[in-house]
């Protein structure tokens, strides 16, 4: 660790995006879906891969707070860099998710469930309230993007992960638990269409260069994505809960809704994405919020499985491979992205 602290002291860390967990949420679930589909040994490769993430980017991030705390902590009122906070939550939950899954471990699962929570109700309450009494303030056009429903992704996180944990043990017997679950999903689809709305507006009725299309845009998918997935697993409690059977009918109901709004936001992504690149010729260039990608892809194949299955809808088998596979595609480029950041970050400081 002393040499890992050292070697890093070396880069400047005062820059780092809080969003840099984004990286731990696309490799969470990728694996995931790669589980699923029955690719085992991808996605337990993806699962050690993604602990090494995991334990490094908190490793940095305590190094930057040590060495420019006014500088994260100024990141709690910004409101483009803020939102990247909720990346620590959902990388948690979904880190959570994997060794529940691919591992049967409860109780790595439970040490999760709880850093994550704690850091929702941290984050939750401490950039909602810091951006609130801020005295300056940005234009709508300048102050919101996508990145903002990574707030409804970390939500959702903790409830799935709380689905997964519910009758295993823990503070939290099963009802409790699935309650808990429960109301944070419906909490995350409030606060999904209370930012949407907004999102939507910019969209039509202000000035959109393709500057201002950020790689965060697909979490408008995603978001609803990690909400139908969430509801499948209060679909598949339901049947040893007494209070969610009552409201069973509306759970599938609202599953669905969020399944079919995900999926509305797919071909018009796609087409602003080939605006932006193609006619605009926008340069690719890596940025952390292009796990923002990945991870919407990942999970929107993940939740439809579990959606076909659990529903009976066998018609919706053949979309999770192919979103798996586009998942895939986007992580390796990602990927490659950022070692090229990293290492041309490193050359520029260390010369030959």
């Amino acid at each position: 660790m002393q040499v890992i602290a050292s070697q890093v002291k070396r880069w400047d860390l005062e820059d780092m995006s809080p969003a840099g967990f984004g990286l731990v949420m696309a490799t969470g679930i990728v694996s995931l879906a790669a589980q699923m589909v029955s690719y085992p040994r991808i996605a337990q490769t993806l699962l050690d891969l993604n602990l090494f993430f995991f334990v490094m980017l908190w490793v940095l991030t305590v190094l930057r707070i040590g060495r420019h705390p006014k500088r994260f902590l100024s990141d709690f009122s910004d409101h483009m860099r803020a939102p990247g906070f909720f990346t620590q939550v959902a990388g948690a939950g979904i880190l959570g998710c994997q060794f529940v899954v691919l591992r049967g471990d409860y109780a790595m699962g439970w040490s999760l469930w709880w850093l994550a929570a704690a850091l929702w109700g941290i984050y939750t309450y401490a950039i909602f309230a810091a951006l609130t009494i801020h005295p300056d303030k940005p234009s709508l056009d300048r102050g919101l993007s996508g990145g903002w429903l990574l707030s409804v992704v970390s939500t959702q996180s903790l409830a799935v992960l709380g689905g997964k944990l519910a009758g295993q043990g823990g503070l939290f017997d099963a009802d409790v638990l699935n309650f808990l679950a429960l109301s944070l999903w419906l909490w995350g689809g409030m606060l999904y269409i209370l930012i949407m709305a907004l999102i939507f507006f910019r969209y039509l009725f202000l000035r959109f260069a393709p500057v201002d299309l950020s790689p965060s845009y697909w979490i408008n998918m995603g978001a609803m994505a990690i909400s139908t997935l969430a509801g499948t697993h209060l679909i598949e409690n339901a049947a040893g809960t007494p209070f969610l059977t009552s409201v069973l009918p509306f759970i599938k109901g609202l599953t669905l809704f969020f399944w079919a709004a995900g999926t509305w936001w797919i071909p018009l992504l796609l087409v602003l994405g080939v605006w932006r690149h193609i006619y605009m010729r926008f340069p690719v260039r890596y940025d952390p919020l292009y796990w923002g990608v990945v991870f919407p892809f990942g999970m929107y194949a993940a939740a439809t499985y579990r959606l076909g299955s659990l529903l009976e809808l066998p018609f919706l088998h053949a979309i999770p491979p192919i979103f798996l596979y586009a998942a895939m595609v986007a992580w390796v480029v990602a990927f490659i992205g950022l070692s090229h950041d990293v290492w041309t970050r490193y050359n520029s400081r260390h010369p030959a």
